[in-house]
C-alpha cells in the first residue's frame, strides 16, 4: 500500500483483517526495510490481526531522504498512522525501530495500545569505528554489522530450510538499500541511534503493556545493556531467545509466538 505522509510517498506492507480496527505496526532497524518482519507479519495476519510493516523514509520503497533523528522518525510514524486511518496500534520495533516505537508511544500514548521492543537498548551507542566506517566505506560497515548481528553458534530455528544463509540474505538486503539510496543511509541511521537522548524520559512516560524480546547472544544490543530501560517501564515483560541481534530471521517462529502471545494477552 502506498500512502502520502508529509507530501512524500510511504510504502507499507499490509495483510490481515480489514483496516479500521487496532493494528500491529512493524518498524525495521538501520539499513533494513519492511521485509525483515515478513514471518511475523504473516503469522499475525493469519491469526486475524490487521498488520502493517513500514518502509521508513529513504528505505526500500518509501521516498527519501532518510530522516536524521529518532524524534523525526517517530513523528513520521504517527503521521503514517493518520494516513492509514489507524486510531490505535501495537508498535513492534527492532533495534533502531524500537527507539522509534518508544518515542512515538511517549509522544502519543492514546495512539499506542502496546509496545514490543525487539533487540532494544538505550542508550543505543554506536562505536566511533563503526560510525566512521559507515561514513567512508559503507560496504565494509555492512560486512561488519552482519558479522556482529548473527549468533556464531546457536541452535537452528525449527523449520528453517537446509542451506539457508541468513547473514548472506541480510547482507544482500543492506546492499540493495545502498543501491536504492546511496546517500550514506547506514551512517544516517547509526547517527540517529547514537544521538537519541530522550530514551530515559520516554521510558518513564510509558504506561501501556510492554514486551522486550531479546537475543541471549546479541552483541549489538546485549540484554545486560537493556536492564535500565526494562526497569524504567512498569511491568515490562522480557522474553529471551537463543540467538543474536537478527532475532526475526534467526528465530522467526519463536519471535512470532512471543508477539502473538503478547497481543493475545491484551484482549
Amino acid at each position: 500500500m502506498l500512502l502520502d505522509v508529509n507530501g512524500r510517498t510511504a510504502y507499507v506492507y499490509t495483510a490481515g483483517s480489514a483496516p479500521g480496527r487496532d493494528a500491529i505496526v512493524f518498524i525495521h532497524g538501520a539499513q533494513n526495510d519492511h521485509s525483515v518482519w515478513t514471518a511475523q507479519a504473516r503469522t499475525l495476519a493469519h491469526q486475524g490481526h490487521h498488520v502493517l510493516a513500514v518502509d521508513l523514509p529513504g528505505h526500500g520503497r518509501s521516498a527519501g531522504p532518510a530522516l536524521a533523528t529518532v524524534e523525526d522518525m517517530a513523528a513520521w510514524l504517527l503521521g503514517l498512522l493518520d494516513a492509514a486511518g489507524i486510531a490505535r496500534a501495537v508498535l513492534a520495533g527492532h533495534s533502531m525501530g524500537s527507539l522509534i516505537a518508544l518515542e512515538a508511544a511517549s509522544r502519543a500514548p492514546a495512539r499506542v495500545r502496546a509496545l514490543a521492543l525487539v533487540g532494544s537498548t538505550w542508550p543505543m551507542k554506536v562505536s566511533d569505528a563503526l560510525l566512521e566506517t559507515a561514513r567512508t566505506n559503507e560496504p565494509a560497515a555492512i560486512d561488519m554489522v552482519n558479522l556482529w548481528s548473527h549468533a556464531a553458534v546457536a541452535p537452528a530455528a525449527p523449520g528453517r530450510p537446509q542451506g539457508t544463509w541468513l547473514a548472506g540474505a541480510s547482507r544482500r538486503l543492506m546492499q540493495r538499500l545502498s543501491q536504492l539510496n546511496p546517500d550514506r543511509l547506514f551512517h544516517t541511521d547509526f547517527v540517529a541511534c547514537n544521538t537519541y537522548a530522550n530514551g530515559g524520559a520516554a521510558a518513564q512516560a510509558i504506561a501501556c503493556p510492554t514486551l522486550f524480546v531479546q537475543g541471549r547472544r546479541d552483541v549489538m544490543t546485549p540484554p545486560r545493556s537493556a536492564q535500565g530501560l526494562v526497569a524504567a517501564i512498569p511491568h515490562a515483560r522480557v522474553v529471551a531467545l537463543d540467538c543474536g541481534h537478527a532475532l526475526m530471521t534467526e528465530q522467526p517462529d519463536a519471535v512470532s509466538a512471543a508477539l502473538a502471545d503478547f497481543v493475545r494477552g491484551l484482549d
